[in-house]
């Protein structure tokens, strides 16, 4: 989602809840936001938690992992669908490795996946 929507969703929330119910509403939308955020914070840490504990740039299946990304996904995206932080090859720049030896280059713009590739052990693209 756009940022700027969500912003703009708790200004709208925030000046409705002021003008139907006064201060008492202003607190309950700020308290709304102040869930949702904390609801974001505990999705982050969870997916940071698993990707922490495994090792750095495996993924159980780089071939499944290569089916399933798409161009914009964002960096918090990849790293919950790999399951363990990319190694860093170049700015920019991650490969995740499987036990067979394929390996899924992963090239990031903004935070953003741009473009990636699928590297086989024998070789071939």
């Amino acid at each position: 989602m756009n940022p700027w929507i969500g912003v703009g969703l708790a200004l709208a929330g925030l000046v409705l809840g002021g003008v139907l119910l006064g201060w008492q509403g202003v607190i309950f939308a700020t308290t709304g936001i102040i869930f949702w955020l904390l609801l974001q914070i505990s999705r982050l840490m969870r997916i940071m938690k698993t990707a922490g504990a495994a090792p750095l740039g495996s993924v159980a299946n780089a071939v499944m992992l290569n089916s399933k990304l798409h161009a914009g996904m964002k960096l918090v995206d990849l790293i919950s669908l790999a399951g363990s932080l990319g190694a860093k090859q170049a700015p920019e720049t991650f490969v995740w490795r499987d036990g067979g030896g394929d390996a899924v280059e992963v090239v990031l713009k903004k935070g953003k996946l741009a473009e990636w590739r699928l590297i086989r052990a024998s070789g071939e693209s």
